[in-house]
């Protein structure tokens, strides 16, 4: 299968590298970073998934926590211009799915301004992997038939979400990189309706052998997740879907040997 364009210009694949289990990289995804002649790559790629990279190519640490950009976006924009422009084989390696919170239209939008092939491959976001990972799911016909994905990453200490839209009944509310604002999200969801006794659900490192789950009403979740410990990278699920969660469930599944 010819997964890389050839000719003198390079090209560059926007690649998903899933929730953090090597397992649950798609097959195109695995092929394209072993054949890779240059990687750049984002804080949470796991180290078994770095491994797959050919001892030869060149690597490039472009990670993101918070307050510490390793580049700036604009810098691996023009980065992943130059590479390609070297005739390289590139993949851009992006934890969760570059299309969903992981600023792949952005680097797709500069790409393709350059003239430079860009391909993208999906991977397994973070909702779907700790839902499945903890034990419940996203949605059911019984207790959700929305699912809304948002953001909580601060911004001049302040999150500035549509509260009434998330604060709705009968819906699955996903928050991604809100952990440092958990006690805001807290507090606005529940003063614009959201009953404090919502399930809710923190989950860290899903997917991970060092995955951990806090599970709490609307209204205690913050103080709990502070009590736990609990740190980025980390997932916060808003909704009935939550109160599915069991912890014995989660600990039989993390024990479940794999099929081979």
């Amino acid at each position: 299968m010819k997964l890389f364009d050839a000719g003198i210009m390079g090209s560059v694949a926007l690649v998903g590298a899933g929730p953090g289990d090597p397992e649950l990289l798609t097959l195109r995804a695995a092929r394209l970073i072993a054949s890779a002649q240059a990687v750049v790559y984002d804080h949470l790629v796991g180290q078994a998934i770095l491994e797959l990279i050919p001892p030869g190519a060149r690597r490039v640490y472009a990670g993101k926590e918070a307050g510490n950009h390793a580049l700036p976006q604009q810098e691996i924009n023009q980065l992943l211009v130059q590479l390609a422009r070297q005739g390289l084989r590139v993949v851009r390696l992006k934890g969760g799915d570059p299309f969903i919170f992981g600023r792949g239209g952005e680097e797709m939008e500069a790409l393709e301004a350059a003239g430079i092939t860009c391909q993208v491959v999906p991977g397994v976001t973070s909702a779907s992997g700790t839902g499945a990972s903890a034990g419940f799911p996203l949605t059911h016909r019984n207790h959700a038939q929305t699912l809304v994905f948002t953001t909580g990453h601060l911004k001049e200490g302040t999150v500035d979400l549509d509260w009434p839209v998330l604060a709705r009944p009968r819906q699955t509310v996903v928050i991604y990189m809100g952990l440092g604002a958990l006690a805001i999200i807290c507090r606005e969801l529940q003063a614009h309706g959201l009953p404090g006794e919502t399930p809710a659900t923190v989950v860290q490192d899903a997917t991970t052998p060092t995955q951990r789950t806090v599970c709490a009403p609307l209204a205690l979740l913050a103080a709990r997740v502070e009590a736990a410990g609990l740190k980025p990278p980390a997932l916060i699920v808003i909704g009935p879907v939550a109160g599915l969660y069991r912890e014995e469930r989660e600990a039989a599944l993390r024990q479940l040997p794999a099929w081979v």
